[in-house]
This record gives C-alpha cells, sequence and structure tokens, in this order.
C-alpha cells in the first residue's frame, strides 16, 4: 500500500482563549486550507475580543523543547511565527530552528493588537530584527507595525511603500506591508519580494469590526500555501483572498462584544494526503 504525508504547517505563536487569533486562528486555517497543524506556544496572553488584558509567559526552555518535539517527530513544511515577546525569546527560537534543515518561515511582528494594545516589549524589536528576520521568507506587519519598524508615520499607500524600502534595509527578505488600516474604500496590499519588485493586492473595504486575528489567519494562510508547494506570490495571492472571505462571510455574526472573530471555516478544503516518494 502506497503511503501518504500530508502538508504539515507548524504555527510558534502565541494563545488566544477567545479562539479567534494566534495559535487557535492558526490552526484554524491552516486546517480549513487541507493542511495538518501542529503548534507550539510562546505565551499565554488573557485575551478576548475586547483586548488583551495580561500577558503570562511561557518558559524559553518549554519553547526550545515544543520545537524540538515537533521538528523530531512531525517535520513541517511551513513555519509560521507570530507572537515573539522578548529578546530571549527571540534567541531561543532562533537558535532551536538552526538545528534543523530550512523550510519556508512566515513571521507575522506581532506588535500591536486589533484592539489597538500594544504587545511587545520595546527592546525586543532590535533582537526581531537582527536574528528573526533574516530567518524569515516573508514577514508581514500591518501599518502599525510597519510605522514601528520603519520609525515613520504610515497612514496612506504611498507612506507604506516608503516603510517597505526602509524595513528592507532591516534584513528581511521579502515583506507583505498590510493595508487593512488604510482609511479608502479600497485597501491595498503590498508584497515588496527578495528582488525589490513591488507587487499590489487590491481588495474592497469591509466595514465590520469582525477582523480579531485577521494578521494571524492571513500569516498562516501563505505559510499553509507555501507548504503546499506554491510560489510566494501565489501564496500571498491565494492567502489574501482566503482572509477576505474569512472577514465577508463572518461579518453578520456577533461573537462576544469587541472585535469578532473570522469565519475560517466558510468553505473547508479536505485534508490533502500527498504521496510519499
Amino acid at each position: 500500500m502506497k503511503k501518504h504525508k500530508y502538508p504539515s504547517v507548524l504555527t510558534i505563536a502565541g494563545f488566544d482563549g477567545s479562539g479567534g487569533a494566534g495559535i487557535q486562528a492558526d490552526i484554524k486555517t491552516a486546517s480549513a486550507l487541507g493542511c495538518f497543524s501542529t503548534s507550539v506556544l510562546t505565551a499565554l496572553p488573557v485575551q478576548n475580543t475586547q483586548g488583551v488584558q495580561k500577558i503570562y509567559p511561557i518558559p524559553v526552555e518549554a519553547v526550545a523543547d515544543q520545537i524540538k518535539a515537533i521538528l523530531d517527530d512531525i517535520f513541517p513544511d511551513a513555519i509560521k511565527i507570530g507572537m515573539v515577546h522578548t529578546p530571549l525569546l527571540v534567541e531561543t527560537i532562533v537558535s532551536t530552528l538552526a538545528q534543523y534543515k530550512k523550510i519556508p518561515v512566515v513571521f507575522d511582528p506581532v506588535m500591536v493588537a486589533t484592539s489597538g494594545h500594544r504587545l511587545i516589549e520595546e527592546e525586543t524589536i532590535k533582537a526581531l530584527t537582527e536574528k528573526l528576520f533574516p530567518i524569515a521568507d516573508v514577514i508581514t506587519p500591518n501599518m502599525d507595525e510597519a510605522a514601528i519598524l520603519a520609525g515613520m508615520k504610515v497612514e496612506t499607500l504611498e507612506d507604506l511603500y516608503a516603510a517597505g524600502k526602509k524595513i528592507k534595509q532591516l534584513g528581511s527578505k521579502s515583506i507583505l506591508l498590510k493595508g487593512g488600516h488604510q482609511e479608502t474604500s479600497t485597501i491595498t496590499s503590498l508584497l515588496y519580494d527578495e528582488h525589490d519588485h513591488f507587487h499590489a493586492f487590491e481588495t474592497q473595504k469591509l466595514n465590520t469590526r469582525n477582523t480579531h486575528g485577521s494578521g494571524c489567519t492571513l500569516s498562516s494562510a501563505i505559510a499553509a500555501y507555501l507548504a503546499q508547494g506554491k510560489s510566494l506570490y501565489d501564496a500571498v495571492s491565494l492567502a489574501q483572498h482566503y482572509t477576505y472571505r474569512a472577514i465577508e462571510s463572518g461579518m453578520d455574526v456577533q461573537t462576544g462584544f469587541g472585535n469578532g472573530p473570522l469565519n475560517h471555516f466558510f468553505n473547508p478544503q479536505k485534508l490533502i494526503k500527498n504521496e510519499m516518494v
């Protein structure tokens, strides 16, 4: 009998007990796109749709042990990294992953929550740019995060172009600059690739508060499509479409009293089985 393998996505990220963001959104996204999801917990935020109340740390030794346990057994086809909130945690993740062969890494530099709460320690930014950016195939900052990384105001599409060039100098290979905070009827996100070319992705702005976890969802969708063997451009394009439809499909649902979640399972795919060579 022929053996098969599921395309596997490992998420290294924080917790969200309300189920809309973090590891929960990552698992839902990869699963909805036909991939097998594994996970490593980096932090335990206490949060709901109305915001983050506290963040309890996970010991870095526990993070390293979790990564090794997964990579030694269910080696992923792509990795999504989310909430990394201390320099020591950055170092731990990078040094642990360095012990294994290189695979695609998508890094969502989670610094500001949908609710506007700042989630990252100031001294961590330097560690991220020096150590984590170089191992990531693409980073996915939103406009608030791009402003922090570029050290400038990012309010317009023109600002996004300028910020992309500044952030690229920090050592990242490719950058997906998310334009979801634009005050325009059409939202434009920019992929600034490793060849220094910009690619624009346009969608209509959806009038909804239900965007909790949209950044986690998008970055996980990119990882899922990379795990399936798609090019970075195609992975970003498909992930943009998936995330838009997930937001659109959950617009009319109230879950909690703040920024509600997406509908990750608007069109779930069967778990993909690839024949092993």
